[in-house]
C-alpha cells in the first residue's frame, strides 16, 4: 500500500481553487483561471498542483480537476459552509454577543449603575470573538 502525501495547511488562492472545486464538482484548468481571476493558466496549474500533490484535489484522464470530497472536515477546520458561503464558525458567536452587548447599552440607560460594568466585560469578550474571527476568516483570503 503506497504512502499518502503529507498534508499541509491549504490557505489563500490554493484554499479559494479548493472551494470553487467543491462548489463546481469538476472544471477544467482554463476554467478555474477565468472563473478565479488569475492572471495566466500557470497560477492556476499552480495551485491545482498543490492541491493535487496535498490530496485534496485528484485529476481525471480528460484533465478535469475534481476536489476529494473526504478532505472537506479536514481542509474547513474552523470553518462552516452554509449554503455556497463559507464562514468561520466563530462568526456566530461573535453576532450573538454583539447582540448581547447592544442588550446591555439600552438596559444601562433604565438600570443599576452595575450594568455598565456588566457591559464593559462583555465588550472585551464581543472584541476577543471578532478578532479570531477575522483571524480565522484571514486565513482563508489571505494571498499568500
Amino acid at each position: 500500500m503506497a504512502a499518502s502525501a503529507p498534508k499541509r495547511e491549504i490557505k489563500g488562492n490554493t484554499l479559494r481553487v479548493y472551494l470553487f472545486l467543491l462548489n463546481s464538482g469538476s472544471s477544467e484548468l482554463r476554467e478555474v483561471q477565468r472563473s478565479l481571476g488569475f492572471s495566466t493558466p500557470s497560477l492556476a496549474s499552480y495551485h491545482l498542483g498543490k492541491l493535487v500533490e496535498a490530496g485534496y484535489v485528484s485529476q481525471d484522464e480528460h484533465g478535469r480537476y475534481a476536489a476529494v470530497k473526504d478532505a472537506t472536515k479536514e481542509l474547513l477546520e474552523g470553518y462552516v459552509k452554509v449554503g455556497t458561503v463559507v464562514v468561520p464558525q466563530l462568526f456566530f458567536f461573535s453576532i450573538l454577543f454583539t447582540a448581547v452587548i447592544g442588550f446591555l447599552v439600552v438596559m444601562s440607560v433604565f438600570y443599576s449603575a452595575y450594568v455598565p460594568l456588566l457591559g464593559l466585560a462583555s465588550l472585551a469578550l464581543v472584541a476577543a470573538f471578532w478578532y479570531e474571527t477575522v483571524r480565522v476568516w484571514r486565513r482563508m483570503t489571505s494571498w499568500k
